[in-house]
C-alpha cells in the first residue's frame, strides 16, 4: 500500500537578512520571525579595514575591496541558502566617503543580482542606530553615541526617539589615521569637533548611550576589571565616574593586558585608545551621570523599521514573556489566571512591579520540560542568559530568582548567589515572595486555570487565608500547608487553610 500521507507542515516562520558593510568590518546577521524581540539565528563577522589609509588617499584599500568581494559573496550565498528575504546590503562611512565606493556599490550588485546596496549618509546610519536602541530600550532618553571604524554619530534621544543627530569623523580608524597614530593629537581633535557639538548639553547630567563595537569591548574590559557576574553586555550599566576611569586604564594601559581580557579581540585592540579618547570627551561634554552600553544598532534599528506598527509598539518584556511562554509552556490562559489569583498579595502595587509580575506569569510553565533534578537551575539560567533584547540585569535576575524558587530552588543556592548584587533587596524580597505564590498556585492546580479557580487568596491581617472549594480536587495536604506557610512567612504573614 502507499503510505499515508503527511500532515502540511506549518509554514515556517520569514527570515530577512541584513549586511553591515562598515568601515572596520562586515557583519551578516540573519533573523527569524517578526516578533518584538528580534531572533538572529546567524551572526557572522569578517574584518576588512575598508577605512584604513581612506583619510591618506581619499580611496578603500585593493586589497580591503577584494576581500570585501569574497566576503560579500559567501553572505549572499548564505541568505539565499537559508531562505531569507529581503537580503539587504547597508554601507557606511568608509563606502559613502571612498573616491572607489561608487565602484565598489556597482561590482557588488552586478555580483549579486536583484540585492540593492544602500549607501547610508551620517544621519542616517544615526537614526538606524537610534532605532535599534529604541529596540531594546524603548524609553531611552539622553544622548546616543554610535562609533564605528569612520565616523561617530551623535544623537540627542527624547524617550526612544531620535530628535536630532551629527556625524563626525572620529570613527577609531579615521581618527588614528588623522592623528598619525598619536593621542595627544587624538585628544584634540576630538575635543574640537565634540566641543563644536553645542546641542550635547540638551540632556545634561543624564544618560550617555555607547553603541559599537569598540564601545562594546570597553564594555567587556570594565566587567573584567570588576568581576561583574554577568557577561552580556547589552544594558550593562556604569557609573560617569568609572566609565572615565575605564577610558584612563584603556589609554595608557599596556597592550598586553588588554590582550588577556576575555571578549576583546586582539585586531580590535589597536582601537581601543582611541575610542576611549572619544569617551572621555564625551562624558565631558554631556555631563552624563551614568553610561548605558547596548549590544543594538544599525541592523537591529533595520529590523525594527521592517515591523507592522502594532508590533513595534509591543512592551518588550511582555513580548519576550509571552514568546517563552508559547514555545514552552503547557496551557496558554495559565499566565493570565495566575496573574489574577496573585492580585490579593500585592494591595497598592506600582505598576512597573505588575509588569515584573506579569512577566513572570508568563514564564512560570517553562520548566515543564527539563529533567526535574536540574529544573531549576535550568530555567535560572535560561532566564538569566536568554537572547530577549528588553531585559535589563535586575529585570533578567529578578525573573530567574521568581522561576527558580518556584522551582523549589534554595534562595541561597550556589547558583543564585553570585548573582543576587545585581538586584535592590527589596526586588529580591519581591521576586522570592512571587516564587512562594506561584510554587504554591502550581502545586493546587497542577498547572490547569480550571483547578486554580477553585482555590483564592485573602489577605486579612496578620493572616494569609488560602480558601479551598470542597469537593474540587484541591485539597489541604502536607505540600500544600507547608508551601503557603511560606509564602505566609515572605509575607510577614501567618497561613490558614479555609
Amino acid at each position: 500500500m502507499p503510505p499515508a500521507a503527511k500532515p502540511d507542515a506549518a509554514a515556517p516562520p520569514p527570515r530577512l537578512a541584513v549586511v553591515d558593510l562598515g568601515s572596520n568590518s562586515v557583519r551578516l546577521v540573519v533573523f527569524e520571525g517578526r516578533g518584538r524581540n528580534p531572533t538572529a539565528i546567524f551572526n557572522e563577522k569578517a574584518v576588512l579595514r575598508l577605512g584604513r589609509g581612506l583619510t591618506a588617499t581619499g580611496r578603500m584599500g585593493a586589497e580591503a575591496v577584494a576581500l570585501a568581494t569574497t566576503v560579500m559573496n559567501r553572505y549572499h550565498a548564505i541568505a539565499r541558502a537559508m531562505g531569507a528575504d529581503p537580503f539587504v546590503v547597508l554601507a557606511t562611512a568608509a563606502v559613502r566617503e571612498a573616491a572607489n565606493g561608487a565602484a565598489l556599490v556597482a561590482d557588488l550588485e552586478s555580483r549579486m543580482p536583484g540585492v540593492k546596496v544602500r549607501v547610508l549618509s551620517g544621519e542616517q546610519e544615526a537614526e538606524y542606530a537610534a532605532l535599534g536602541l529604541a529596540c531594546g530600550i524603548p524609553d531611552a532618553d539622553g544622548i546616543l553615541a554610535d562609533i564605528g571604524g569612520g565616523s561617530l554619530e551623535l544623537g540627542v534621544l527624547n524617550r526612544g526617539r531620535l530628535a536630532r543627530a551629527e556625524t563626525l569623523r572620529l570613527g577609531v580608524i579615521r581618527l588614528a589615521e588623522r592623528a598619525g597614530g598619536n593621542p595627544a593629537r587624538a585628544r584634540e581633535l576630538a575635543d574640537a569637533e565634540i566641543g563644536a557639538v553645542s546641542w550635547l548639553e540638551a540632556k545634561a547630567g543624564g544618560t550617555l548611550y555607547l553603541v559599537g563595537g569598540a564601545f562594546r569591548a570597553l564594555a567587556r574590559i570594565e566587567m573584567h576589571r570588576t568581576d561583574y557576574p554577568l557577561a552580556i553586555v547589552h544594558h550593562y550599566e556604569i557609573t560617569a565616574a568609572q566609565a572615565a576611569d575605564l577610558a584612563m586604564h584603556v589609554a595608557v594601559g599596556p597592550r598586553r593586558v588588554l590582550e588577556r581580557i576575555p571578549g576583546v579581540s586582539r585586531r580590535r585592540i589597536d582601537d581601543l585608545p582611541f575610542a576611549a579618547i572619544a569617551l572621555r570627551r564625551l562624558l565631558a561634554a554631556t555631563e552624563a551621570r551614568r553610561v548605558v552600553f547596548s549590544a543594538n544598532g544599525l541592523r537591529e534599528g533595520w529590523y525594527m523599521e521592517s515591523l507592522a506598527p502594532e508590533v513595534r509598539a509591543k512592551d518588550t518584556l511582555i513580548a519576550a514573556g509571552e514568546e517563552l511562554s508559547a514555545q514552552y509552556a503547557r496551557d496558554p490562559r495559565l499566565p493570565d489566571a495566575l496573574l489574577l489569583w496573585t492580585d490579593p498579595l500585592f494591595p497598592n502595587e506600582l505598576p512597573a512591579l505588575q509588569r515584573l509580575r506579569h512577566a513572570v506569569c508568563l514564564v512560570s510553565d517553562i520548566g515543564a520540560q527539563e529533567h526535574p533534578d536540574y529544573r531549576a537551575e535550568q530555567v535560572f539560567l535560561r532566564l538569566l542568559r536568554q537572547a530577549g533584547i528588553g531585559l535589563d540585569h535586575p529585570t533578567r535576575l529578578f525573573l530567574a530568582i521568581a522561576l527558580a524558587i518556584r522551582y523549589e530552588a534554595d534562595p541561597a543556592a550556589d547558583f543564585i548567589q553570585p548573582m543576587r548584587p545585581l538586584l535592590a533587596l527589596d526586588l529580591l524580597q519581591r521576586a522570592e515572595q512571587l516564587g512562594h505564590a506561584l510554587r504554591l498556585a502550581y502545586t493546587l492546580s497542577g498547572g490547569t486555570p480550571a483547578l486554580l479557580a477553585k482555590a483564592r487568596l485573602q489577605r486579612a491581617n496578620p493572616n494569609l487565608v488560602l480558601h479551598l472549594t470542597a469537593g474540587s480536587g484541591v485539597f489541604a495536604g502536607e505540600p500544600v500547608q507547608r508551601r503557603l506557610d511560606r509564602l505566609a512567612t515572605s509575607l510577614g504573614l501567618a497561613g490558614i487553610i479555609k
